[in-house]
């Protein structure tokens, strides 16, 4: 049974518009501000901006882009976690995530890489990833083992972490320790069944995953592994981690990810969330379903690093 305090938030999470004076979920099209779309995002951020005690935030420019070191202290210099941050491949950056990162770098106690990819519409794929192969041949060149890195990521750019790893491997670059995805984003035809039934109960606006997938894809078939990853040949991929919540509409691509990488022999472990919501790890430790997800996902990490 999920617990109150748990079905307290996500409903609060869920009908925030209403708080806000709206009686329905905005719904996105084509002609929604994405700029606007990134202000809510840092906005909303910073209403959560504190860096934890015991964490050291680091920038550095690499290879051009805006990047933070977020070290525990304590934390062992020659292991990373290479963080790919979410925002539906329109949004996100080193700010607006500092502090949710911080947390999990926190828990975790390994330092994380956050780095500003190039986000569409202005830069459509394959800018992303492009920019995160980059990031990760920069770390190897550094001198980090790859078995000492992980690669990890939430929502689109839990997509994106998946689509690194198959990118990799096409590019005959020796892949990282393993890879972890919260709430991935595998499938930018958008044809999951989640799409369509938990749309009304997620915390995403209305139509705003089948917006981002245009932005973002452009030109490109949407079923190209390295923008969808469901589609792709997953045999030989390291180790996995996936945790998907049920009243999330990314749902089915997390579980139709997972499905798909064992019966193609991938060493892949996947947590479904019973009604929980997008990303719903990082809301640890505010309710027990979250901390309990958490330290799993960390496990899984240090399992993987040690």
């Amino acid at each position: 049974m999920v617990s109150f305090k748990a079905s307290a938030i996500n409903f609060l999470l869920r009908n925030r518009h209403i708080l806000n004076g709206k009686l329905k979920k905005e719904t996105y099209d084509m002609n929604t501000s994405i700029q606007g779309f990134r202000d809510q995002c840092e906005k909303g951020a910073a209403r959560y901006a504190k860096i934890p005690e015991g964490v050291t935030v680091i920038e550095e420019d690499i290879e051009g882009m805006k990047s933070e070191w977020i070290a525990p202290i304590g934390s062992d210099p020659t292991k990373v976690i290479m963080y790919v941050h979410g925002g539906g491949y329109v949004s996100g950056s080193c700010l607006d995530h500092r502090a949710f990162v911080s947390k999990f770098a926190k828990s975790c106690a390994y330092t994380n890489l956050v780095y500003e990819y190039r986000l569409a519409p202005e830069f459509p794929f394959p800018a992303a990833l492009d920019d995160s192969v980059t990031i990760y041949k920069a770390l190897l060149a550094k001198g980090y083992s790859n078995d000492n890195i992980i690669i990890a990521g939430e929502s689109a750019g839990g997509g994106l972490a998946l689509a690194l790893l198959l990118a990799l491997k096409e590019q005959n670059i020796a892949l990282p320790a393993a890879g972890v995805a919260i709430s991935p984003w595998t499938d930018l035809t958008c044809t999951g069944e989640s799409y369509h039934t938990k749309n009304k109960v997620s915390l995403a606006p209305m139509n705003s995953w089948l917006v981002f997938s245009k932005h973002y894809a452009g030109n490109y078939d949407l079923t190209n592994p390295l923008i969808s990853p469901l589609f792709g040949d997953l045999r030989g991929l390291p180790p996995l981690y996936i945790n998907s919540g049920t009243s999330d509409e990314l749902y089915d691509d997390g579980e139709r990810f997972y499905k798909k990488a064992l019966e193609q022999g991938v060493d892949i472990a996947f947590k479904s969330g019973e009604q929980m919501v997008h990303c719903y790890p990082f809301f640890s430790p505010a309710f027990k379903e979250a901390k309990e997800a958490m330290d799993e996902i960390c496990s899984f990490i240090a399992k993987h690093l040690n």
